[in-house]
């Protein structure tokens, strides 16, 4: 064999060898998705409450509460919120739509798996009752949160939400029961720009006034 003939089989091989090399790298990584795809919630119950000390993951219970229940009204209650919508959102605290300087910092260190378990743990879980505080602004909140403001476009909250609040798996959160103090950062932050992972809501959001978000965030609260 000359050396033409041999640099020619040489690179057939390598060439080969290359390919199944790729697909069974392909092949891997294919089934580790697959693996990936069930969430297992009894995993995620264990990350909640115990977090990962070998990946520097600080217990989510430390700031959202037992089961999900945050008792810190500027922190989420999370319990009973839909799986899909809590995997859309630890996934959008690693990019630019949705930036929170500790949300960021503990999505990050979580892998899909992690978001997968998480998220099918809470939404089992039971939601605390909340209540409504501010009588005088309720009313106005029950009217916005039903009828919407025709005058200047905005919808009833419960065409998307729901009559209780409840929200609809896969589309729209669960918004009964959640505190005030933490809606109404939401919808600031979707009216100032700085939450962006909703177009509708930073529509929705920069045609409301500040008493009017107060007044869908408190009536929200009351919702079971």
């Amino acid at each position: 064999m000359n050396q033409k003939s041999f640099l020619k089989s040489l690179f057939v091989a390598l060439l080969a060898m290359s390919t199944i090399v790729t697909l069974t790298t392909t092949t891997y990584a294919a089934e580790e998705k697959a693996a990936e795809v069930k969430p297992d919630p009894a995993k995620g119950e264990a990350l909640f409450t115990n977090g990962d000390a070998t990946r520097n993951i600080i217990a989510c219970i430390s700031c959202h509460g037992a089961a999900g229940n945050s008792t810190i009204s500027q922190n989420p209650k999370l319990a009973g919120q839909h799986a899909a919508y809590l995997v859309k959102q630890l996934t959008n605290f690693t990019g630019p739509s949705r930036s929170n300087p500790v949300m960021t910092t503990m999505a990050k260190a979580l892998n899909p798996q992690d978001i997968q378990n998480l998220a099918a743990y809470l939404s089992v879980q039971t939601t605390k009752s909340g209540a409504a505080k501010n009588k005088d602004l309720v009313d106005l909140g029950k009217q916005i949160y039903r009828g919407g403001i025709g005058s200047i476009n905005v919808p009833a909250c419960a065409s998307c939400h729901g009559p209780n609040g409840s929200g609809i798996p896969n589309l729209f959160p669960r918004l009964a029961a959640q505190h005030q103090d933490y809606t109404v950062a939401e919808l600031t932050d979707f009216r100032s720009g700085a939450r962006s992972n909703s177009p509708e809501m930073k529509v929705i959001a920069a045609r409301m006034s500040d008493e009017e978000i107060k007044a869908v965030a408190d009536y929200v609260a009351g919702l079971k």
